[in-house]
């Protein structure tokens, strides 16, 4: 030990973060990727292989359709559903990992609906 470094103490005890709470950030992180509420959010966690395996079922928010009228407007939208699902994958994994030290093998996602994006009121046709 150096002199001046402050020593390194081990404290006993455990941490542990509840499902209840691993869901919530789950929810939380799949809304962020898919523009909706995190209420509209389902999240649910089996084993696999001692790592979580993380199941979302979500609707997906897409702006009017009206708006959309080529491929440049998908891109510019973000996307395709498809495309926009398979991204968010990994960027789900990368939040819940890394914000809560569970060790997730995979995300598993359902599109369940769209919704329009946040503060804009679907339009009636």
């Amino acid at each position: 030990m150096s002199e001046g470094a402050p020593a390194a103490r081990t404290l006993v005890g455990h941490n542990r973060v509840s499902t209840q709470a691993l869901t919530s950030l789950a929810q939380a992180a799949a809304a962020e990727q898919f523009g909706v509420r995190p209420g509209e959010v389902r999240a649910s966690w089996a084993d696999d292989a001692g790592l979580l395996a993380l199941r979302i079922v979500s609707p997906i928010a897409v702006p009017d359709l009206s708006t959309i009228t080529d491929q440049e407007g998908v891109s510019a939208a973000g996307g395709s559903v498809w495309e926009r699902a398979t991204a968010a994958k990994a960027a789900i994994l990368h939040h819940v990992a890394g914000l809560s030290g569970a060790q997730l093998s995979r995300v598993d996602i359902r599109i369940a609906g769209v919704r329009p994006p946040i503060g804009q009121k679907a339009r009636v046709l």
